[in-house]
């Protein structure tokens, strides 16, 4: 007879007797299996419900024991026009810890734990992000602690003064760090939009640490913490169980600054304005040891493109995968980009540059396309002149084969990147913020599918016809000026003028 359970003896290496397990039989006591199913696409959509107070509240189903939830607010560096500059990057530093309910960031992550949770904040330029991830079942307990760290906190002294602190040491990081990427991100923004929205500095300068208290943080909070400019977004919970929970934690809830009317939102439009930021700094030092990195400069072009609620954007994300790019030290096998037109044109020709890669910033009113390229100081002219001819032979002929591969390379890293959890949260609360809605996987790769050459080569002409944005970080001795790039940029072969070669 067929017994179900574990064997009373086992002799495994005999290879005489085996454990009698039965195959057919669930083993006693093991809970019962939930399998993952294919289901219908409309099991997949995104919802979305908007509150009385005009709080969203977006979720997606995902199969699996645990959920992302977070709140993402309207509100970044961008927004701090009328402020001192740094606002967000203090309340980035600040998020989690003490509040109404919590008295430190210890309870609070020990409330966490109890559920196998982590929680993280993220201020961008346009977005300041608190999310958890946790088990499915205390979703309560994440939307009440959400509500409380985004409304309630205390931002007390002893805690301000902390986030000083650790603010003045990233920011000295920052500055020796051996990858300049950071640093050059902020330099290209500000040059492409001087002194307005997304060129404002996402890092609060030295200066202001000592003038952000807490009375400057609640008259910010106070006019960009508002219920019709969050999202509540969650990733792998039932709709109607968040919708009650945002009810019961966010609706009719006293902001601990009050509830006062706004005055001071900064509505205003990115405007593009080119130019330069150079900064003159002894890069020899940075990365010390047995195989120090050599002493480069390191320099970033960019172009407007388009904001990501244009029908451009999808055409400027396959350039933008089409161009590619990394560093000299990463080109040697299949998946590295090695086939993108800054490995075969640069980094493949020219020995002696070390990084050619390709950068896209888009937000809800414009876009940068950039370059960033690193070589010897004395290389710096000629490496200008190779990148700014990169940007002229964009509006060129696009092979088909390069133009269908740059278009699956796309849609394969969004397919790979929405198997995330947290990457999904992070989609559904952006998309929802500037749009109300979400584009699905399959709508964006059938966008993706419909990118012709055409596309590309007139988007290019079209971002061509603006100034250009340059960024400069090193040794910049030998640095072709603003009006020569600009020249370089608006030639057929994007060479730099003649009598600067000759005479410089």
């Amino acid at each position: 007879s067929r017994r179900c359970g574990l064997a009373a003896g086992r002799s495994y290496s005999g290879g005489g007797a085996y454990p009698s397990v039965s195959l057919t039989c669930p083993l006693p006591g093991v809970p019962k299996a939930v399998f993952a199913a294919a289901e219908g696409r409309e099991r997949f959509e995104t919802r979305v419900t908007v509150l009385e107070n005009g709080l969203r509240v977006a979720s997606q189903k995902k199969f699996g024991q645990f959920c992302t939830v977070g709140l993402l607010i309207n509100s970044g560096s961008r927004h701090e026009a009328k402020y001192l500059s740094g606002i967000s990057h203090f309340l980035e530093k600040l998020a989690f810890s003490s509040t109404a309910q919590f008295g430190s960031k210890d309870e609070i992550l020990l409330t966490l734990e109890k559920h196998g949770g982590i929680c993280d904040c993220q201020a961008s330029r346009d977005t300041i992000m608190y999310a958890v991830s946790a088990d499915a079942k205390g979703l309560d307990t994440v939307v009440n602690l959400l509500a409380d760290v985004a409304l309630q906190p205390r931002l007390s002294d002893e805690e301000i003064e902390m986030t000083r602190t650790a603010i003045r040491f990233e920011l000295e990081d920052l500055n020796m760090r051996p990858d300049p990427e950071p640093l050059l991100t902020e330099m290209i923004h500000a040059a492409a939009y001087r002194d307005n929205t997304v060129g404002l500095n996402r890092f609060c300068p030295v200066e202001n640490t000592d003038k952000i208290d807490r009375e400057v943080l609640h008259s910010y909070l106070r006019n960009y913490y508002t219920p019709d400019r969050m999202v509540l977004a969650g990733v792998g919970i039932e709709h109607e169980q968040l919708v009650e929970c945002a009810r019961k934690h966010l609706l009719g809830v006293e902001p601990v600054w009050g509830s006062g009317q706004t005055k001071d939102v900064d509505r205003s439009v990115a405007q593009y304005t080119g130019g330069i930021v150079k900064v003159q700094k002894d890069m020899s030092d940075v990365s010390l040891g047995p195989t120090p990195i050599p002493e480069l400069t390191h320099i970033m072009i960019g172009l407007e493109s388009c904001s990501f609620l244009e029908e451009d954007f999808i055409p400027f994300a396959v350039l933008n995968m089409m161009m590619g790019g990394g560093g000299s030290f990463s080109a040697g096998g299949p998946g590295k980009g090695m086939f993108t037109r800054l490995y075969l044109n640069v980094l493949n020709r020219h020995h002696w540059m070390y990084n050619a890669t390709s950068y896209h910033h888009s937000y809800e009113d414009t876009g940068l396309l950039c370059i960033h390229a690193s070589a010897d100081p004395k290389q710096v002219r000629e490496m200008v002149e190779i990148i700014t001819r990169e940007f002229i032979l964009m509006a060129g002929a696009v092979g088909e084969v390069e133009l269908e591969r740059a278009k699956t390379q796309l849609k394969s890293m969004l397919m790979m990147n929405l198997e995330s959890r947290p990457v999904i949260f992070e989609d559904v609360g952006r998309q929802v913020l500037a749009t109300n809605t979400r584009k699905l996987p399959h709508e964006l790769c059938a966008l993706i599918s419909q990118v012709k050459s055409a596309d590309i080569k007139r988007v290019v002409t079209k971002m061509l016809h603006k100034k250009p944005a340059v960024a400069a970080l090193g040794d910049l001795t030998d640095l072709p000026t603003y009006e020569h790039i600009q020249t370089a940029l608006s030639s057929k072969d994007g060479r730099l003028p003649r009598m600067y070669r000759l005479f410089r």
